[in-house]
């Protein structure tokens, strides 16, 4: 995934819970692991020059809000997990651009599979 230009990057990766995300009733009851990856496109010089935290993102407070995002509400699909996780990522005042995948490693798929993911990117306006 590329950052528009212009934008740095910050990476979180492999925030992990047990949620009960997916449309068969099992899913919901007995829930699943679930891990989100996002990247946030912003301006870290502000940040950088003035050593200042209050000027980019709090990846402490992103990786909470990620996990608690995920443990809330249910969803059948994880492309709505997804997009509510890139608004969630977008509503920091920094960020300008951000791409989320989650990962669904124990999805209910009757073959052999390592993982299924969907990726959500967003900018705004």
């Amino acid at each position: 995934m590329a950052c528009p230009d212009g934008l740095d990057r910050i990476d979180l990766r492999g925030v992990t819970a047990r949620a009960h995300h997916g449309v068969f009733e099992h899913e919901r009851r007995d829930g699943q692991t679930f891990i989100v990856d996002a990247s946030l496109g912003l301006d870290l010089g502000p940040a950088a020059r003035g050593d200042d935290l209050s000027a980019t993102v709090d990846y402490g407070v992103l990786a909470q809000g990620i996990h608690d995002e995920l443990v809330s509400e249910p969803d059948d699909l994880i492309e709505s997990v997804a997009l509510r996780m890139v608004d969630l990522c977008l509503s920091h005042p920094q960020v300008r651009w951000a791409s989320v995948t989650v990962h669904k490693p124990e999805a209910p798929i009757p073959v052999a599979f390592t993982d299924v993911s969907v990726t959500i990117e967003r900018s705004k306006q």
